[in-house]
Order: structure tokens, then C-alpha cells, then sequence
């Protein structure tokens, strides 16, 4: 997954619950099973965790992307989903492979499949409720969720205030900051736990 989205010239950022001493010993251990995030935040390095926006906000300051609702939050807890959406990110609950479903793999293949599908659909709804754009079950189904954001970004008309046009950009780098938000309404910032 991570190699496809850098052929979509995407850049991958993190945010984690973690502090930067524990991440120094977790991201090498990470790389060794093939991820490599291009950014990572700790919430020692801003000002608030989640779900207050500014880790996602220096990701997108130090990957250079921009603007925030061209960008992407992928998260398997409700608390990334808030964070994204008070950053005015684009949001992707994981229900099958994240934290809400809390089973190893064995576990979950254990489960019967009514069992199984009667806890996504509770994990999907906890996810809507929370203002989620989408919910997939893993991370294999992001590429269809990208092309669908791509294309409705597409949709929006440029107010014609910048130099950049829908013509000409590149997709997936460059929008013009004044794009309308596709999601229903940008949620009050949501206090923290």
C-alpha cells in the first residue's frame, strides 16, 4: 500500500498518541515491516494531541502539502477521525483492521460471519456518527476511497482567486486554498478527553 501511494506521488504522514521517545524505538520496527511514513508528529511536539488538529498541521507544514481539504486522515479510533475533521481533513474510519474491532487477526478470523459483520456494522456506525466521510475495512480499499476524493474535489468549481486552475494541477498536490469543503458542515473543534 505505502509503495502505490507514492506512485500517486502522495506523501505519507503520522500522527500518533505516542511520545517522541517512544516512537524513536517504534518507527525502525515499523520500517523493518514496510512502513515508512515520510513525517511523523508526536503530540510532545505541539502544542495538544488529539483531537486538536495541530499534529496534522505540521505534518502538512513539514511535508509542504496544502490545503487542508485536499488532504487525507486515515485512523482507526474516533479520536483520529475527530482530529481530522478539526484540522479540515478529509476522514477514513478502518473498521476491520483498527483499534474499535480490537481482535488480532486469528481472532478475527475466528469470528463467525454474522458475528463479524454485526461488529463492523457497529464499528461503521460509531464511525458515521462521528462525522467519518468514509469507512473501509482496511487499508487495501484506500486507493478507491483517493480516486472517489480526487474526483469530487474535481467537481468543485475554483473561484478564480489563485494561479492555480483544475486544468493544470498535478493531482493530488496542488488546489486552490479556497476550494468549497464537500463534507456537510465543519464540526466545533471537540474538547479534549
Amino acid at each position: 500500500m505505502v509503495q502505490e501511494l507514492r506512485d500517486r506521488d502522495m506523501k505519507i504522514g503520522t500522527t500518533t498518541g505516542y511520545l517522541r521517545s517512544m516512537m524513536d524505538i517504534l518507527a525502525p520496527k515499523a520500517k523493518e515491516n514496510g512502513y515508512e511514513p515520510d513525517c511523523i508528529v508526536c503530540p510532545d511536539e505541539v502544542p495538544a494531541g488529539r483531537p486538536y488538529p495541530w499534529m496534522c498541521y505540521q505534518n502538512a507544514i513539514q511535508l509542504g502539502v496544502f490545503p487542508m481539504q485536499a488532504i487525507v486522515k486515515v485512523g482507526d479510533t474516533l479520536v483520529d477521525i475527530e482530529e481530522g475533521l478539526n484540522a479540515g481533513m478529509w476522514t477514513v474510519g478502518l473498521s476491520l483492521t483498527g483499534n474499535l474491532l480490537g481482535l488480532k487477526e486469528a481472532e478475527v478470523n475466528a469470528l463467525s460471519e454474522e458475528d463479524k459483520e454485526s461488529a463492523l456494522e457497529k464499528i461503521e456506525a460509531q464511525f458515521y456518527q462521528t462525522d467519518a466521510h468514509y469507512v473501509i475495512e482496511g487499508i487495501w480499499d484506500l486507493p478507491d476511497v483517493l480516486d472517489d476524493i480526487e474526483f469530487r474535489l474535481a467537481q468543485v468549481e475554483c473561484l478564480g482567486c489563485c494561479r492555480f486552475t483544475w486544468q493544470n494541477r498535478k493531482p493530488g498536490v496542488y488546489f486552490c486554498s479556497n476550494v468549497i469543503q464537500l463534507r456537510r458542515e465543519t464540526p466545533a473543534l471537540r474538547p479534549a478527553y
